[in-house]
């Protein structure tokens, strides 16, 4: 039998749930529903967690990390956090994209796309070691008004794999997992996701989750934003938009064979 692994993407939205702007959210409000993300990730039994929107020194969540939060309740071993924004001063800001994996992290780099200090987005890459087979992973954030800077930024990305890519034991390179918040549908021709699509097309198999489930807003889903571009050789078991009110963004559960 293949072994399996379970991915969840998920934009947790700096931990403020459904509320408009986390600074409305008290500490110990913004605490418990970190620890229902986790509860939540040890229920479906992930193996890796690929997040969006998540702090680690912020006034407007009440300078709670809450990378570390929703690991000490879900029992990950590994963590890295990739800051996209930093601010200092009265207000400082920190966040950007993590990953939380029961698997090694063997390498890790995160990238923003540019210098802004508020909105900024970006992506982490990081090589998991699961039994010796690495699985190269890209967790991405893309931006949100902008059709022509979402597709500038699926350039870096590719730009990014294609000079790094991890190679095999056959020095044939290894195409990544890529998941993320892409901020855009999958059907519009010139947006980000459908532009990303094509390009990896013509390098390696992929095939896009989830299909026909809505993913944003939480409360009444009209759209697909969240994806999991899944390359072959690995093949997907089981996708599912999970239900729950822990942020304005479903999270994709995705498992697939190795």
């Amino acid at each position: 039998m293949p072994d399996t692994l379970r991915l969840v993407t998920f934009n947790i939205a700096h931990g403020r749930g459904l509320s408009l702007y986390q600074k409305f959210s008290s500490p110990e409000r913004i605490r418990k529903n970190l620890r229902a993300i986790g509860e939540l990730m040890v229920k479906v039994d992930a193996d890796i967690v690929a997040m969006q929107e998540v702090d680690e020194d912020s006034h407007w969540n009440w300078n709670i990390n809450l990378l570390k939060e929703i690991q000490a309740v879900a029992g990950y071993e590994y963590a890295e956090l990739g800051v996209n924004n930093r601010r200092t001063g009265k207000r400082p800001l920190a966040y950007g994209n993590a990953i939380l994996s029961r698997h090694r992290l063997e390498h890790w780099h995160t990238q923003s796309f540019g210098e802004a200090t508020l909105g900024e987005k970006g992506f982490l890459y990081a090589e998991i070691d699961y039994k010796g087979q690495v699985v190269p992973l890209l967790n991405a954030h893309l931006d949100f008004r902008s059709r022509k800077r979402r597709v500038e930024q699926v350039e870096s990305i590719m730009d990014y794999i294609i000079e790094n890519a991890h190679r095999g034991p056959d020095e044939r390179p290894l195409a990544p997992i890529i998941c993320g918040d892409f901020n855009s549908r999958s059907k519009p021709q010139a947006d980000a996701v459908n532009h990303l699509f094509q390009h990896i097309l013509k390098h390696r198999e992929y095939h896009l989750y989830p299909r026909d489930k809505r993913t944003f807003p939480a409360h009444l889903p009209s759209k697909t934003i969240d994806f999991v571009f899944l390359p072959e050789p690995y093949r997907m078991t089981r996708c599912e938009v999970l239900p729950g009110f822990l942020s304005d963004h479903k999270p994709v559960l995705l498992e697939f064979e190795l």
